[in-house]
């Protein structure tokens, strides 16, 4: 830090220790402050991930993670640096105990010690340093900046930070060795590094026996005035020094205008280059240089992506296990980090639509157990002029906030007889220890695809359509055969809706691969069908619920038996925000009722092609109607 005092994106170190680099590492985790935002919320613990430390994405929608008030003296904090431990799955972390935006930047009292032992949950302590050594940090003004390195030698882990006195412009480095829990130090702190000109923001890594000190320095001229500032090094074999300093610049705008501050060097995961990265916190841009000695670098700077506007902090590097547990915590994790070998990506669904990172659309769901299944279709990205879908996707959930996408169970391509190549809407179900799943295509049938357990693989259970138009036989359209939903009544006879236009339905066999029987139509008085058939029932009583008109509302009947009469009993939710479908599931989970559909709601470019899931509560009336779907942007996982 210096006194104009914009501290920003730095200090990152990864562990010293070998325990950590035998970790399967995949991506990175970022401990920030925010420098945007509401005043009172900027000096608050934050987390960030990336995948390749390039391309950063903000947890928690870049709210804390911690409260400040619950951590520190003053109510803030500021330049968080993180450090997994030597047994390789401890964590560390020290921050600045400051307040600025309520105290301003005359004095802080020291710092703030946090252990972890999942990087969920974090015990605390603060350090005021005036207090607990007043002899020797009487009339202190600032204590900066800290950071934690494991000392394998010593066995212990050192706490080192910038220090400034109100009697002494000078800036120099203290350190000291922390207690066994990690909520103070075993003595009063010691001089650990005073460069010349003074230096803030400092960074230890180790390699191939020497360490390395990365700081924000400076240089004066003979009557004290500084004349260039920027990221430089000193160098020891040893951790607490002595240290021989370098009066090289390092940063590509050393000699320009453009002031950088919180350098930060860390090695990329599974490789040996290095990256010496700096925020040019003027502009809001973050950009490196690249290097694999640690004393050349690239000249050309390149730039970091982020959602967010960090401040001084620090990375650390992370399993994809420890990538998950983040993401079911906070959420915001990049898909590609969360994808496990076995190709699962887990993700957490904070409001409607339940799923962003895809589209998605025409949902079907069963509860097996306690977990629910959620089958649908895939959409193309917005912008589309009409539906574009060449696969079916598959999610489960045991609580409807973490969630769990696998592998594409099924494509449009396995169904080898389809002319259309358009992957329809289609339901799953669970019969005799197999898993079935009816899909529609648009114009080439009806088919069947079988699977062992409920994520798949599907395959074609026919190598033919179960059905196509020519079975239709009250309608004239080529799309009218879609949109299958399968249902299996409490005596073991399965049944199958379809339709558009003419809602058909008809018996399946006990091996669920075959038409039994007659194919029936559904009509009765008020029953404007358009498509998206759906039967489920509760005490007794059949629900058919179906999409009506277009652009579509979903509507109700019911009867007492599933072949009818069917008495219509009106609208269960409106035309679905900026989509003209609507296409439903009805199901209990846990006892609680839900209504599963699609909108437009994060669709592009104003298209009504590119949909996404939502689910909210369904209830029902004392009389057994149900009451009318209140969508909402909360969705059901406040």
């Amino acid at each position: 830090m210096k006194a104009i005092f914009k501290i920003v994106f730095c200090s990152i170190l990864f562990v010293s220790g070998l325990n950590a680099q035998k970790k399967d590492l995949k991506g990175y985790l970022f401990a920030y402050f925010e420098g945007k935002g509401p005043a009172e919320k900027q000096e608050q613990l934050r987390f960030a991930v990336s995948d390749d430390a390039i391309n950063w994405k903000a947890l928690n929608n870049n709210e804390p993670i911690i409260p400040s008030k619950d951590i520190s003296n003053t109510g803030g904090i500021r330049d968080p640096h993180i450090l997994r431990g030597a047994d390789g799955n401890s964590f560390y972390m020290v921050a600045t105990d400051m307040n600025t935006k309520k105290n301003g930047w005359d004095y802080n009292p020291g710092i703030v010690l946090l252990y972890s032992k999942n990087l969920l949950d974090w015990k605390s302590s603060a350090i005021d340093l005036e207090k607990l050594y007043p002899k020797k940090f009487k009339d202190i003004k600032w204590v900066w900046a800290p950071q934690t390195f494991y000392d394998v030698k010593a066995k212990k882990y050192l706490v080192y930070f910038t220090v400034r006195f109100n009697y002494n412009l000078k800036l120099d480095f203290y350190c000291a060795y922390a207690n066994k829990d990690f909520t103070g130090f075993e003595q009063e702190p010691k001089l650990m590094f005073s460069a010349k000109d003074g230096a803030i923001d400092g960074d230890v890594i180790y390699k191939d026996g020497t360490y390395h000190f990365f700081y924000k320095g400076n240089t004066k001229d003979e009557n004290g005035k500084e004349i260039k500032n920027g990221i430089k090094q000193a160098t020891s074999k040893k951790l607490q020094g002595p240290w021989k300093e370098s009066f090289e610049y390092l940063d590509a705008y050393a000699d320009t205008n453009t002031n950088v501050e919180g350098s930060s060097v860390f090695k990329l995961n599974n490789s040996d280059e290095y990256i010496l990265m700096y925020d040019l916190y003027s502009s809001g841009r973050y950009e490196f240089q690249r290097s694999k000695d640690l004393y050349h670098f690239t000249e050309k700077t390149e730039s970091f992506t982020k959602d967010f506007f960090p401040r001084h902090g620090s990375v650390l590097g992370i399993t994809t296990e420890e990538a998950i547990r983040l993401q079911e915590k906070w959420g915001g994790v990049p898909q590609k980090l969360l994808t496990s070998e076995d190709g699962t990506f887990r993700f957490k669904s904070e409001e409607n639509p339940i799923i962003k990172h895809k589209f998605t659309a025409d949902p079907a769901a069963f509860v097996e157990n306690d977990t629910l299944w959620l089958f649908t279709g895939h959409d193309f990205e917005g912008g589309q002029k009409s539906y574009k879908l060449k696969d079916w996707l598959v999610f489960s959930t045991t609580d409807l906030k973490n969630w769990i996408e696998y592998p594409v169970p099924l494509k449009i391509e396995d169904f080898k007889w389809d002319k259309t190549n358009d992957a329809y809407a289609g339901q799953a179900i669970k019969r005799n220890g197999k898993y079935y799943w009816y899909i529609s295509t648009n114009g080439s049938g009806i088919g069947v695809a079988v699977a062992d357990k409920p994520q798949g693989p599907y395959k074609d259970a026919l190598g033919k359509p179960l059905l196509t138009n020519a079975d239709c036989f009250a309608s004239t359209h080529s799309w009218t055969c879609i949109d299958p939903t399968v249902f299996i009544d409490d005596n073991g006879q399965a049944w199958l809706f379809w339709g558009n236009g003419v809602c058909y339905y008809a018996k399946l066999k006990e091996n669920m691969i075959e038409i039994d029987g007659a194919i029936k139509k559904i009509d009765f008085e008020e029953f404007k069908f358009t498509e998206a058939p759906w039967v489920h029932k509760k005490d007794g009583k059949y629900y058919l619920s179906y999409a009506s008109g277009f652009p579509e509302k979903i509507a109700y009947a019911m009867a007492d038996n599933i072949e009818g009469p069917y008495v219509y009993k009106g609208i269960l939710n409106e035309i679905s925000g900026n989509s003209n479908t609507n296409h439903q599931a009805i199901l209990e989970f846990k006892g609680q009722p839900y209504f599963i559909y699609h909108n437009g709601a994060i669709q592009t470019n104003g298209s009504s092609y590119s949909r996404s899931v939502c689910i909210d509560i369904l209830e029902y009336n004392p009389d057994g109607t149900i009451k009318p779907i209140v969508m909402t942007t909360e969705g059901v996982t406040k």
